[in-house]
C-alpha cells in the first residue's frame, strides 16, 4: 500500500511540471489553458473564465463568433458567448470518460475570429468516489477435498472499481471462519485476492461454507462490494459406516411365524454418495443364526426365516456388519442380542422309575413304589408343573428335595381281595396359560399274602339223605372259597370225627380232599338207625404259609323211604296169617262195632300212614269200615234173611309214592242171642290168649320206640344248648294203639318247621306237596324260649 501512495505522488509531480512548461510555450505560440472541474457535477457549472483568462473583451466575443470547435464528441463543456465563460453543457462521468485510474483529461480547441485565434483548453475530470467496488459475479463456487492440506491457496475474482487514484480498491476483507483467509496479490495496478486454506476441512463436519469477500475502496467515506463465496468440500471415503448403537438388545417370541420382522439396524455413514451407499450383512460364524434369521442387505431388516424355539436356544448373538461402497470399502460392526421369550408350548414329561410292579398287599402305609421325575422344557412358571393322582385309590405322591421329583407311596393299607390291580393315573399340568397337561398310567399289581381263610358259603348245611343210598355214592360236595390266590387259594378238605354217636355214624363218610365231594360207605336205614339226624364237620384248609382253615357243619336228615309193608296185629291167626273170626249176636243194633283191625308199618310219614278199605264183602249194605280207625261196624240190624256167616277181606295200605299193602281177613258169624253169650265166655278165654300175645309185641315195640324217644329228647337238648333258637329241632315219637300205630317227629330247618307224621295227622297240619310225600309243613305257634312237641292224635 505504501508504495502505491508513492506512485501517485511521483505522477501528480510530472503532471504539474508538464502544465507549467505547456503555459510558458503558449504565450508565444497560442494560449492554452487547463481547467479542473470534479466529475458529475450539475449541468451548466462554470469551469473557467476563458476570455478573462485570454485577455480577450468579453463585448466582442459574440460578433467574433468565440466558440469550441474540437473536443469531446458528447459536448461536454460550453462556451457562454455572453461573458466567456466555460460550463458544464452534459453531465460529466469520468469512468466514462477517460477508462483506467490515470489522469483524465479532456482537450478542448476554441477559435474566435476576427482575427482568427486558435487557443487549446485542458479540462482535467477529477474523481470522486461515486463508485462501489464491484465483482464480475455476484457469487463464486469453489470445489475442495476434505483431505486438502493447510496452505493450498484457491484464486478469487478481482473486484473491479472505476474510480481512481485514492477511490480505487484499496484493500480485500473475509467474513470470520476458522479455516480460510484472504490473501493479496498485486500484478501492475490490480490488486488479486487469493483464498488459502488455514485449517483442514471436514466433510462430516462442514460440508459448505458459506463466505463473503469484501473489497473496499479508498473514498472517503469508502465504498465497499461483496463477493459470496461457496466453498463445497467433496468428500473422500474416510469414515466408516457408524450404528445407531453399539449393541441391540430385542426380544421375541418363540414360534414366531416366518417373516416377522425382529429388529431393524441402522447405520449411517458420514460420507457422501458411494462412500456412504451402506449394505448390511452377517458377519458370525454361527449356521444356526443363517438357519433362523434373514437380512435384507439394503434395509438392515433382521426376519425370522425358520423356527424359533426357545427350547433350542435362548438367546442368539448376530454380528452385523455395514459396509459402504467406497475405494477402499469401510465397515463397522454392531451385535444384537436376540432374546427368545418362552411360549407355554411344551407339554410336561413324566419319567417313572419303578421299583416294583408287585406289592404285597401287607405292605406298610408309606412304602415305596416308584420314583416320579416330572420335566416341562419350558421356562418360567411355563415350566412349573404340579402332579396330581387319580382319586380314591391307596397311593399319594410325596415330594422330593429336588423340584419336580415324587415319591409314589402307599397311603392306605392294601386289600388284594378288595382290589387286585390298580391303574394308577398321574397327571402333571403346568401353570402356563392356557396349562399343558401331560398323564400317563402306571400299572401297580398286589401280590397276595395269605390273610383269608376258606369260607363256606352257608354254614351250616343241611342235608337230606333218603334211606337206602348206595354204597360208595356221593352224598353232598362241600364247597370253600378263598379270596386268596395261587397256592394260599388251594384248599383241601378233610372231615373232623368226634365222639358218640354222630362219630359213629360219620365215621361211613369219606371226602374227596380236593374236590369236597363227601362219600358214604353204607347204605343208611331209616329204621335201624338209631337216630334219623347227625351231622358232621368238614374243615378246608388252603396252602398258605401258614395255613388258613375253618370248618362248616354238615346236618344230614336221613329221610324215610316207603320200603316197609303194612304189617297186620290184629287179626292174627294161630299159623300167623292175618285171619280172624267174629261171633255177634243177630239182635245187634246198627253202628255196633264188629270188630277192629289193627295194623303196624314201620315207615313214618306219609309212608306209615295206614288206610283201611273192604277189599271183599258178602254184603255191602252190612257191614261198614272206617278206612282210617279199622273199624268194623254193622251198618243196618240183621234180618232172617240174612246169611249167618260173612267174609270180609281188609286191604290195609300206606300213602308211600308206590303204595305197599296188607291184607286181613275177618269172618263174621251171626248167632242167636244165647249162644252168642256162650260162646262169647269161650271165646274170651281164647281171645284173652291171643290179646296176650298180642300185648307181648307191643310191649316190645313200645320199648324200643321209648328208647329211640329218649335218645332224640337227649340229642335234641344237646343241641338246644349248643345252638341259637334259629336253628331248633324237636323230635317226638308217641305210641297211641287205637288199631295203628303213629310216628310223629317234628324238627325245624330254617324259618320253617317240618313234622314227619304217621298214619293221622294232626288237627290243623297242613300238606305240602314236594320231593318228600311223607313231610308235613306246620305252622309256627311256639314260643322263642320253649319248643312245643306236637303229637299226633289216634282215633
Amino acid at each position: 500500500m505504501e508504495a502505491g501512495g508513492q506512485r501517485r505522488r511521483w505522477e501528480y509531480c510530472w503532471i504539474a511540471l508538464c502544465i507549467s512548461f505547456l503555459l510558458g510555450i503558449g504565450h508565444q505560440v497560442s494560449a492554452q489553458i487547463r481547467y479542473s472541474v470534479p466529475e458529475e457535477v450539475k449541468e451548466g457549472s462554470a469551469v473557467g473564465n476563458i476570455a478573462k483568462d485570454l485577455g480577450l473583451e468579453v463585448s466582442s466575443l459574440v460578433d467574433r463568433q468565440f466558440r469550441i470547435v474540437s473536443g469531446s464528441k458528447e459536448e461536454l463543456f460550453q462556451i457562454n458567448q455572453e461573458n466567456g465563460v466555460l460550463y458544464v453543457h452534459k453531465k460529466i462521468d469520468r469512468e466514462s470518460v477517460c477508462a483506467g485510474s490515470g489522469v483524465c483529461m479532456v482537450n478542448l480547441k476554441t477559435v474566435i475570429e476576427n482575427p482568427l485565434e486558435m487557443h487549446y483548453v485542458e479540462v482535467e475530470i477529477s474523481d470522486i468516489n461515486d463508485h462501489s467496488p464491484s465483482f464480475p459475479e455476484k457469487e463464486q463456487r469453489l470445489r475442495i477435498y476434505e483431505n486438502t492440506l493447510p496452505g493450498a491457496d484457491y484464486q478469487l475474482q478481482a473486484a473491479k472499481d472505476p474510480d481512481s487514484g485514492k477511490n480505487s480498491i484499496r484493500s480485500y476483507k473475509l467474513s470470520p471462519n476458522d479455516h480460510f483467509e484472504i490473501r493479496v496479490r498485486e500484478s501492475d495496478e490490480d490488486k488479486m485476492p487469493f483464498l488459502v486454506l488455514k485449517k483442514a476441512v471436514d466433510r462430516e463436519i462442514t460440508t459448505t461454507y458459506k463466505l463473503i469477500l469484501t473489497a473496499v475502496d479508498g473514498g472517503n467515506p469508502p465504498r465497499s462490494g461483496t463477493l459470496n463465496i461457496t466453498i463445497i468440500v467433496l468428500d473422500i471415503n474416510d469414515n466408516r459406516p457408524v450404528f445407531s448403537r453399539e449393541s441391540y438388545s430385542v426380544t421375541l417370541s418363540e414360534n414366531s411365524v416366518i417373516g416377522t420382522m425382529v429388529v431393524r439396524v441402522n447405520a449411517t455413514d458420514m460420507d457422501e454418495g458411494t462412500n456412504s451407499d451402506i449394505e448390511y450383512s452377517f458377519s458370525t460364524l454361527n449356521s444356526k443364526v443363517h438357519e433362523v434369521f434373514e437380512l435384507d442387505q439394503v434395509t438392515g431388516e433382521i426376519r425370522v426365516k425358520g423356527e424359533v424355539d426357545f427350547e433350542d436356544t435362548e438367546v442368539y448373538k448376530l454380528d452385523i456388519q455395514a459396509s459402504d461402497k467406497g475405494h477402499p470399502p469401510m465397515s463397522g460392526k454392531s451385535r444384537i442380542v436376540i432374546k427368545i421369550i418362552d411360549v407355554n408350548d411344551n407339554r410336561p414329561e413324566i419319567e417313572i422309575t419303578s421299583l416294583s410292579k408287585n406289592i404285597p398287599e401287607d405292605s406298610k402305609p408309606g412304602t415305596v413304589i416308584s420314583l416320579v421325575s416330572v420335566t416341562d422344557k419350558d421356562a418360567g412358571i411355563n415350566g412349573k408343573v404340579i402332579c396330581q393322582l387319580s382319586k380314591n385309590i391307596p397311593f399319594e405322591l410325596k415330594p422330593s428335595f429336588k423340584d419336580n421329583m415324587y415319591s409314589l407311596v402307599t397311603k392306605d393299607r392294601l386289600d388284594r381281595e378288595m382290589n387286585s390291580r390298580y391303574d394308577i393315573t398321574i397327571t402333571a399340568s403346568d401353570l402356563g396359560q392356557p396349562s399343558l397337561t401331560a398323564s400317563t398310567t402306571l400299572s401297580v399289581q398286589i401280590s397276595d399274602v395269605n390273610d383269608n381263610a376258606p369260607e363256606f358259603l352257608l354254614n351250616p348245611l343241611d342235608l337230606y339223605l333218603m334211606e337206602n343210598n348206595a354204597a360208595g355214592s356221593s352224598i353232598i360236595s362241600v364247597s370253600a372259597s378263598d379270596r386268596d390266590t395261587a397256592e394260599n387259594a388251594v384248599i383241601s378238605y378233610h372231615i373232623i370225627r368226634g365222639d358218640g354217636t354222630h362219630n359213629v355214624l360219620s365215621s361211613f363218610l369219606n371226602i374227596n380232599s380236593e374236590t369236597g365231594i363227601v362219600y358214604s360207605l353204607k347204605s343208611f336205614d331209616f329204621e335201624t338207625a338209631k337216630t334219623f339226624q347227625f351231622h358232621f364237620h368238614v374243615l378246608a384248609t388252603d396252602s398258605g404259609t401258614p395255613s388258613l382253615s375253618s370248618n362248616v357243619t354238615v346236618n344230614v336228615f336221613i329221610l324215610d323211604q316207603n320200603d316197609n309193608v303194612p304189617v297186620i296185629l290184629y287179626p292174627v291167626s294161630a299159623n300167623g296169617s292175618a285171619e280172624g273170626v267174629e261171633e255177634i249176636p243177630r239182635n245187634v243194633n246198627a253202628g255196633h262195632l264188629v270188630t277192629k283191625v289193627r295194623a303196624y308199618d314201620a315207615d313214618i310219614g306219609y309212608n306209615g300212614w295206614l288206610l283201611f278199605s273192604l277189599q271183599e264183602v258178602s254184603d255191602h249194605s252190612l257191614f261198614g269200615l272206617d278206612r282210617y280207625t279199622g273199624q268194623i261196624r254193622t251198618l243196618r240190624s240183621f234180618t232172617e234173611t240174612d246169611e249167618a256167616q260173612h267174609k270180609l277181606l281188609i286191604l290195609v295200605k300206606d300213602n308211600g309214592n308206590v303204595s305197599l299193602s296188607a291184607t286181613a281177613t275177618v269172618i263174621v258169624k251171626v248167632v242167636e242171642p244165647k249162644e252168642a253169650f256162650a260162646a262169647s265166655d269161650v271165646k274170651n278165654t281164647v281171645k284173652h290168649e291171643e290179646e296176650n300175645n298180642v300185648t307181648f309185641f307191643l310191649i316190645i315195640t313200645l320199648g324200643s320206640v321209648s328208647v329211640l324217644f329218649v335218645i332224640s329228647i337227649i340229642v335234641l337238648i344237646v343241641m338246644q344248648c349248643s345252638k341259637s333258637t334259629d336253628y331248633s329241632s324237636k323230635y317226638l315219637q308217641d305210641t297211641n294203639y287205637d288199631g295203628t300205630l303213629c310216628h310223629s317227629i317234628q324238627y325245624r330247618s330254617g324259618d320253617k318247621r317240618y313234622m314227619l307224621v304217621g298214619p293221622r295227622m294232626s288237627i290243623g297240619s297242613t300238606i305240602v306237596p314236594g320231593s318228600n310225600g311223607n313231610t308235613l309243613v306246620i305252622p309256627d305257634r311256639r314260643r322263642r324260649d320253649s319248643g312245643e312237641v306236637r303229637g299226633c292224635e289216634l282215633y
